[in-house]
């Protein structure tokens, strides 16, 4: 089994073990002291985890040792590991293709040419309450990063 398929496979024991054990993202984040949305990126294999945060997760879930050794593994970033036909996956896809030339357009005018990071860059969802019906709020907060004219 390759590396990547080791770390997506970790991430899928960590989801059953997390519920098995009725615990949430946010407790995993605490536990890790980090963000909820990076956290929960982290530990399906999107992002990096050192040997220590791996133990302390493996140890809260009762992972055994080569799953907690293959969360330290290089993460596995992008369409890898994402099923472009799950529900929410394919709405975000779809909203972007929608919106994604108006949100360049948006930037370019407020910005200059350029674009928003995806690495320094935090993501966070908020519940909003809705009497036709709760809504889900996502902030993407990305740095501006110019294009390098030379």
């Amino acid at each position: 089994m390759s590396d990547k398929d080791e770390r997506l496979e970790a991430g899928r024991e960590v989801v059953k073990a997390k519920e098995a054990k009725g615990l949430t993202w946010q407790q995993l984040a605490d536990e890790l002291g980090r963000s909820l949305v990076w956290t929960t990126s982290a530990l399906l294999g999107q992002q990096p985890l050192d040997a220590e945060q791996a133990q302390k997760i493996g140890a809260l879930l009762g992972l055994d040792e080569y799953a907690i050794a293959s969360l330290s593994l290089p993460p596995v970033r992008g369409e890898q590991a994402m099923d472009p036909t799950e529900p929410v996956t394919y709405r975000l896809q779809e909203a972007l293709q929608v919106y994604g030339t108006s949100i360049h357009e948006l930037i370019r005018e407020e910005f200059g040419d350029g674009i928003m990071s995806a690495i320094d860059f935090t993501l966070d969802l908020e519940r909003v309450e809705d009497p036709k019906g709760d809504r889900v709020k996502l902030t993407f907060n990305g740095k501006f990063l110019p294009y390098k004219v030379w």
